[in-house]
């Protein structure tokens, strides 16, 4: 068997590079163990605010500019819905916060996103004394159901090879890759942590961040925003609400924990008052990078082994650009834009 490409990981980095190389008819295979699962288990909101300090997400107007129409037309191919408009609600702790709101609205990269007032809407069962500041032209992704439709068409199409990628049956030749009976030009490498057992790219520094999300049902609590405070609460219909997440340096596994689950019920219950049932408990490693920018570019030894990972707590805006970055890359040899190029690392 011969193709273009091999990718390795089906998160949205190898979903979104796999759909560059569709667009422009080039044929690939994927490997995928379901050993990752951030991409499933992910918030999928993008917002180009910083909703801490107030301050505009690095490159974030441009690669919305990606995003936003890649996720529209997969909705378009795929007949379902993946892309959901949510405002933000970000409630104020103290009139200090709402000055310096004002301030931040006013600024250029950020007064089409931000309202330039203090949001004093009252909600049943949301605790808000200093009201909130209002973020629009924002939204998420369905993430989990999108990365689900996208492998059913992709095995209905025998693209996917649901087994582990072992690198050490993979031989690197001049112009070409052999794994297991497949000949590709190329191989990208899009394994989410799995990076640390990638004997070609695992010096690179990636941290594994855990987190940890719940899934409640509040039926008294009827809002059709995400609020941030302490966690973020974001509506999924019917009375249901994602909420998250955790930070977690230490721990690697995938599995909830006890811990977890009672600090985001610690910090949702700083702000939400009705009675909530929860009714899913998930978690999964985050790819991140200390300087979080993503990894993307081409192994210094080997021309044709490449990389698209560390996308961090914001894959669903990096994913469509970064793809689109590496794709030009490869294929055209333009150069990728210093801040997501690994070549920082070198």
């Amino acid at each position: 068997m011969q193709v273009d490409y091999i990718i390795v990981g089906l998160g949205l980095a190898g979903l979104a590079f796999s759909k560059e190389l569709e667009r422009h008819n080039k044929t690939y295979i994927i490997y995928e163990d379901n050993s990752q699962n951030s991409s499933i288990v992910a918030g999928g909101m993008y917002n180009p605010v910083i909703l801490k300090r107030f301050t505009p997400v690095w490159d974030a107007i441009s690669q919305l500019k990606i995003a936003i129409p890649f996720y529209e037309d997969l909705q378009k191919e795929f007949k379902s819905k993946y892309h959901h408009s949510v405002d933000i609600y970000r409630i104020f702790k103290s009139i200090e916060e709402q000055n310096n709101w004002f301030v931040a609205s006013d600024k250029p990269l950020l007064s089409n996103y931000m309202e330039p007032k203090v949001i004093h809407e009252k909600h049943e069962g949301v605790h808000a004394d200093f009201g909130y500041g209002k973020l629009k032209n924002t939204g998420r992704i369905d993430t989990k159901l999108l990365l689900e439709n996208y492998r059913s068409s992709l095995k209905d199409r025998k693209l996917l090879k649901n087994e582990s990628f072992q690198y050490n049956n993979l031989k690197i030749e001049a112009d070409s890759v052999m794994y297991n009976g497949i000949k590709a030009s190329k191989i990208v490498c899009c394994e989410g942590f799995g990076l640390k057992q990638n004997p070609y790219f695992n010096y690179l520094p990636m941290q594994e961040a855990k987190g940890e999300l719940l899934i409640i049902h509040a039926p008294n609590l009827t809002i059709n925003f995400l609020i941030k405070a302490a966690v973020f609460i974001l509506p999924l219909g019917n009375n249901y609400y994602k909420v998250g997440a955790t930070f977690n340096w230490k721990d690697t596994t995938q599995k909830p924990t006890e811990s977890g689950k009672e600090e985001l019920l610690t910090k949702l219950k700083t702000f939400i008052t009705v009675p909530f049932k929860v009714v899913d408990h998930v978690a999964g490693i985050r790819p991140t990078i200390k300087d979080r920018r993503p990894l993307v570019g081409v192994h210094p030894k080997y021309s044709n082994l490449a990389i698209l990972n560390g996308l961090g707590t914001r894959g669903v805006m990096i994913a469509p650009k970064a793809a689109k970055l590496l794709y030009n890359h490869l294929e055209c040899g333009e150069p990728i834009e210093k801040e997501f190029s690994i070549a920082r690392f070198s």
